[in-house]
């Protein structure tokens, strides 16, 4: 039997996915034992959820900290908790200070969500950060994975943090920026502006949490995050030069362009 803590939009995909091939239950603060039990999972209080040999964590990285704390002392000596958060230097760390010595541990961000993956898993990205987990497990754990159609990516910590810093918070960050800007369809629309607006609609999927968390958590995003802006500035001071040096003869009438 697995346990589920949160159940979020990606609490209800994994709990979703996982009640096709195991028993699932799952613990959320609100009650949402309707929408758990649509799910093929069974709702249930938090010390039963803490209780199973497998435990997978589904909380925003925010609260990640105070969950590990409380869910400590109900763990098996031999269980195995997992994570899902999109950044994992500090998610692993935490997981390894503050859970018991006994437990096993493997850090792991499914690249995809409840709109990527709505209808299949197949052909989707899982990044796997083995920390603490014995070798029989984690080889039925990558098998069980694989045989959804999951392209697994095995790699440490702080090597998933630096390149998610670009392709994940840089990306919402893009997107955010779109939103904020206004940006909307209209009817000369180009085929990158289209693709523009994809980042934006993907984006607004997530919760403002998650996008902060993601950037907050994220040890190497700010850097990114000022290296793109500092390449905007430049660029746009590279096109006022050019422009000054190459002004239109004759200027255009501004009641025109209202």
């Amino acid at each position: 039997m697995i346990g589920i803590i949160g159940f979020g939009r990606f609490g209800r995909l994994t709990a979703k996915n996982l009640s096709k091939d195991f028993e699932v239950i799952v613990y959320n603060r609100k009650d949402k034992a309707q929408k758990i039990i649509d799910c093929g999972a069974r709702a249930c209080d938090l010390a039963t959820t803490c209780n199973q040999k497998i435990i997978i964590i589904c909380v925003p990285i925010s609260i990640m900290q105070n969950t590990l704390k409380m869910i400590g002392p109900m763990l098996q000596p031999d269980a195995l908790v997992v994570d899902e958060c999109s950044v994992k230097v500090y998610p692993a760390q935490w997981m390894n200070k503050l859970l018991p010595d006994t437990v096993s541990i493997l850090a792991t961000h499914p690249m995809f969500g409840p709109d990527s993956a709505a209808d299949t898993l197949s052909g989707s990205k899982i990044v796997l950060c083995r920390e603490k987990i014995k070798d029989q497990l984690y080889k039925r754990i990558k098998n069980w994975l694989s045989a959804q159609g999951l392209i697994i990516i095995e790699t440490t910590p702080a090597d998933h943090d630096r390149q998610i810093a670009t392709t994940l918070s840089l990306t919402h960050f893009i997107g955010r920026a779109l939103a904020e800007f206004g940006a909307k369809e209209t009817k000369i629309d180009t085929e990158g502006y289209k693709r523009l607006l994809h980042i934006l609609g993907v984006v607004q999927h997530d919760t403002w949490q998650l996008f902060v968390d993601m950037h907050n958590y994220n040890p190497y995003a700010k850097k990114k995050r000022l290296e793109f802006i500092n390449a905007m500035v430049k660029l746009n001071d590279m096109l006022d030069q050019k422009y000054e040096k190459n002004k239109p003869e004759i200027k255009l009438d501004k009641d025109k362009i209202q």
